[in-house]
This record gives C-alpha cells, sequence and structure tokens, in this order.
C-alpha cells in the first residue's frame, strides 16, 4: 500500500476526482478502477522480483493469491464508499447535480468484483508483462462496464432494480470463487 500511495498519488487524485464528479459514468469509472489496483500492484512486485523473496518467507501460494484479491476489494469497497459520499455531498452543495444513486453504484461494484474476477487469473498466468494484451481487455472491460451500467442505472429505479442487482452480485460471487482457486493453480505453474 505504501509503494503503490508513492507511486499512484495522481492516479488515487483522479479517482477521488471522478468520485466527485455529477453523474454514473465518472463515479462507477472509479469504482472500476479500484479493480485495477492488483494489477498495478502485481507490476510492482514482479519488478522488485517479490515473488523470489516470498518463496523464502513463511508465505503460501494461497497467501500471495488472496492478498491481490483482498486489496481489490478493499480499493472497489474504498472507491464505492467514496463515491456515495462524494455524491451525497455533491447533493446537498449542488441540487440540481445528478447524482449517482445507491443502487448503481452497488451495481457498479458488483461489476467491478467480476472485473477483479476475470482478469486476476490471467495476471498471474500471463504477467503484466506479457499480459499487455489482456490490459487492452482490462481497460475495454472497464469502459464498457461503466457504459453498460449508466445505461442500466435509469431503469434501476423500477421494480427490475432487485433482479439487476442480485444477478449481479450473484455473478460476483461465483465469478470469484470459482477464479480464486484457479488463480492460485496458475500462480503455482508460473513459478515453477
Amino acid at each position: 500500500i505504501l509503494t503503490l500511495y508513492k507511486q499512484t498519488k495522481i492516479i488515487l487524485l483522479l479517482m477521488v476526482v471522478f468520485a466527485c464528479i455529477p453523474g454514473l459514468p465518472t463515479s462507477a469509472f472509479a469504482v472500476f478502477y479500484g479493480a485495477m489496483m492488483p494489477i498495478t500492484a502485481l507490476a510492482y512486485d514482479e519488478r522488485s522480483k517479490w515473488d523470489e523473496l516470498a518463496a523464502m518467507m513463511p508465505y503460501s501460494d494461497r497467501d500471495i493469491v488472496l492478498s491481490k484479491y483482498a486489496f481489490g476489494w478493499l480499493f472497489i469497497l474504498a472507491a464505492t464508499a467514496a463515491s456515495l459520499v462524494l455524491q451525497a455531498a455533491l447533493s446537498l452543495v449542488w441540487p440540481a447535480a445528478d447524482g449517482s444513486s445507491p443502487a448503481a453504484l452497488l451495481l457498479a461494484l458488483c461489476v467491478s468484483v467480476c472485473v477483479l474476477a476475470l482478469t486476476l487469473p490471467l495476471m498471474f498466468r500471463f504477467g503484466t508483462e506479457r499480459g499487455r494484451l489482456v490490459m487492452f481487455l482490462i481497460i475495454f472491460l472497464v469502459c464498457g462496464s461503466a457504459g453498460a451500467v449508466s445505461g442500466i442505472a435509469p431503469e434501476l429505479e423500477g421494480s427490475s432494480s432487485f433482479f439487476v442487482t442480485f444477478s449481479a452480485a450473484l455473478a460476483a460471487v461465483v465469478l470469484t470463487v470459482l477464479s480464486i482457486p484457479l488463480s492460485i493453480r496458475l500462480y503455482r505453474r508460473r513459478r515453477r
């Protein structure tokens, strides 16, 4: 966290700025960007040869992989909470601002957990250097997800709100449950 904070101060500031801008696409982008922070951490780990050091320490492969997932979940939750608080404060100061609804941000949270669950196994398999093409896929998924969530958001006020949010939450849980063991297996294979 300290290394990322030192290296990505501007990116973290941009996440806060995106969370402050009225409307769903920008605040959802801040949430989706939280799912990309573990990939940045993986890049720093590879550059500093952390895997070699971790192999000499009492960390299991499961611990290392789960730490990246936990790191992503932490950033996603922090970005969602910041978006909720900043959008609520903005609507109090500037009533004309069309803030993001909590249901839409909850949907963005679920979709970003899905993005995290889909991308981390790929990063553990290919690494961050060789996974540059995968990185373009990630950016496409993030931008496409932000657009999809903003397109669905007006409908979230009606009766389909519960179904859409429940489906996204279920997809996030299922993908995460499948993704973690796959990531552990791919991490072990890559270390050999």
